[in-house]
């Protein structure tokens, strides 16, 4: 019997008491409109000063945007808890309404306070990006002037800005809301059962074939049904991000993205060379999985499915105590921080049919805390999701000793640390594995990782950058849309896998994020870093904590590229570097393949 119960269900009243209703909150959001103002204010101000002020006011004025960053986010991280365990929390609605009119007020300032970077002279520019006070954002500053190289005049700016809320994030939004709502009828043995997608999705590594296959074939139907509303909303997202780009004379849809996330296109051309070179392998997997299961090729309803005896359920607690004694073989911090998470309420795990469908971690500056959603079905899966999103939250919990703006990190790095945690959680079950079984089974699990961030993640990149292309165009109709997912998952998976969802465009809820577009590669870059960092934590033992920690707080203030070289010394524009990870990854292929042989 086990000594500590770790609540399935949130505390969010730690945060905000009253959820949607709380005064708290409302202070905040009234404190925020304020204070945008007052930045605003600064701005109008800044077109004006003389010469000597310049130094400090550009210090004022970035120390006042990072105080409003870390009030707006954690307001927006609550309003995005709230509506994930509530889809229909019309409180919660009203207030990201509002919450998304600051949001735009404060990007089309910090475009404002771009712009008049760029006028800057240069002499003026290297006595403030030398300067002592200035000088933990001589990264950042650069990095704004350089954006604002791209940028249109600050009238069309600010109008672009007033338009985004209710014609580009409305649409994100909407699609959030729809899929929350959508109701999967499903029978399952005797039982016929009504489910989120979420909990539909999770049946694809149940035990039985039937099962899996009745629930992807449930959801086909579903998108198939609404594929007309999906189109709509992906062509309206796609069509206003192409026309601000093209406002501001770029054609390359990657411009941004690759900005944002602090990498260069060289970086990224690198990794998917050597992704592709070390295919095979993981063609030979699927199909050696297959012929398991007396299919010539891998079904894709099977992907997901356990092999062997370890298809048993791990309740939470027991997931729960072996993430901890393993986080702990890692590092004494990252066990410290796991146990205070869960411990303090700040994971919701519960399965329960009236919530979102994705998983995801939510971060809180201002408190100093994470939350981590999900719904928990009792499986390896599920296991290493829960290590996922954890990894996320003990990133932000690393960032609390960095000052303001430079706690803000791109998503490449983001999925880094978060694989980094699954990693340790998949190695470690792997080491305890008692037979051949066991381990071919865990082996598996480790493989689908690979195969999604060398082959899913790879169709959701091609796919994304032909759509843009064609929506250039006009409007790309659903047949069209499938005809070009199905395109893409041929070329990533080289045609190993049978029966893809060519509605993958449509269930897959990263092509309909405004605030991140192109949020793909980021999962291939994370993992395959994850893997440099992990086989260096297994030469160093527990004194490489330090280390992650270091470079995690670093995040936020370098590029990829120097962040890589200050503390692994590796170029990571550099193919040689990608393919290191690759082998790791081939190894495990090889050996899965030698144990079913044997």
């Amino acid at each position: 019997m086990k000594n500590t119960i770790y609540p399935k269900v949130w505390n969010l009243d730690k945060l905000y008491p009253d959820g949607s209703k709380s005064t708290q909150l409302n202070n905040h959001i009234k404190q925020l409109e304020v204070m945008v103002g007052e930045l605003e204010g600064k701005l109008d101000s800044f077109k004006n000063i003389v010469e000597e002020n310049v130094l400090l006011e550009v210090e004022s004025i970035i120390n006042h945007i990072a105080d409003i960053r870390i009030i707006l986010s954690q307001v927006n991280s609550f309003i995005t808890c709230l509506l994930a365990q509530k889809p229909k929390d019309l409180n919660a609605m009203t207030l990201r309404e509002v919450a998304s009119s600051i949001n735009a007020r404060i990007e089309s300032a910090i475009k404002t306070f771009q712009c008049g970077l760029l006028n800057i002279d240069q002499c003026l520019w290297k006595r403030i990006i030398e300067n002592k006070d200035l000088h933990n954002y001589k990264f950042l500053l650069n990095e704004w002037r350089k954006k604002a190289e791209i940028l249109l005049s600050e009238e069309k700016e600010s109008l672009v800005s007033d338009l985004i809320v209710d014609s580009y994030h409305a649409w994100g939004q909407f699609y959030n809301s729809f899929l929350s709502s959508i109701k999967v009828e499903i029978q399952i043995e005797e039982e016929r059962k009504e489910l989120s997608v979420g909990q539909t999705i999770n049946l694809r590594s149940h035990h039985s074939k039937e099962i899996r296959k009745t629930a992807h074939y449930a959801l086909e139907s579903i998108w198939k049904e609404k594929e007309e509303l999906f189109a709509q909303i992906l062509n309206h997202i796609a069509g206003f991000r192409l026309k601000v780009l093209e406002k501001r004379g770029l054609d390359n849809v990657l411009v941004e993205p690759l900005m944002d996330n602090r990498l260069t296109e060289e970086t990224l051309n690198a990794m998917w060379t050597a992704v592709s070179k070390y295919k095979k392998t993981f063609l030979d997997y699927l199909n050696t999985k297959a012929k398991m299961d007396g299919d010539k090729m891998m079904k894709s309803y099977n992907f997901w499915a356990p092999i062997g005896k370890s298809n048993q359920k791990i309740d939470y607690e027991d997931a729960v105590d072996f993430i901890l004694k393993n986080f702990s073989q890692f590092g004494n911090e990252m066990e410290r921080f796991a146990l205070k998470a869960f411990k303090n309420g700040w994971v919701e795990a519960e399965n329960r049919s009236n919530k979102s469908a994705v998983a995801f971690c939510a971060s809180f500056p201002l408190t100093g805390e994470s939350r981590v959603f999900m719904t928990y079905g009792d499986r390896i899966t599920s296991l290493l999701t829960l290590a996922h999103e954890l990894g996320h939250a003990f990133h932000n919990d690393a960032m609390k000793a960095v000052d303001g703006l430079n706690r803000i990190y791109p998503l490449s790095i983001a999925e880094t640390a978060s694989t980094f945690s699954e990693q340790i959680i998949l190695d470690a079950a792997l080491d305890n594995a008692e037979s051949t079984e066991e381990k071919l089974f865990l082996l598996d699990e480790k493989l689908k990782r690979s195969v999604m961030n060398f082959m899913n993640i790879h169709s959701r990149f091609l796919f994304e950058k032909k759509f843009h292309e064609e929506r250039k165009m006009g409007f790309v109709s659903s047949s069209r849309l499938n005809e070009l997912m199905q395109e893409a998952l041929d070329v990533a998976y080289d045609g190993s896998l049978d029966g893809a969802s060519q509605y993958t465009w449509a269930w897959t809820p990263h092509y309909y994020l405004t605030k991140s577009p192109f949020y793909n590669f980021q999962y291939t870059f994370g993992y395959l870093l994850s893997l440099t960092l992990y086989a260096k934590s297994k030469e160093k033992g527990k004194e490489f904590e330090n280390d992650y920690i270091e470079l995690l707080r670093d995040s936020g203030s370098m590029s990829m590229e120097d962040l890589v070289m200050k503390h692994l010394g590796e170029d990571i524009t550099s193919v040689d570097f990608w393919e290191n990870g690759m082998k790791l990854c081939v190894k495990d292929a090889e050996e899965f393949i030698n144990l079913i042989s044997s």
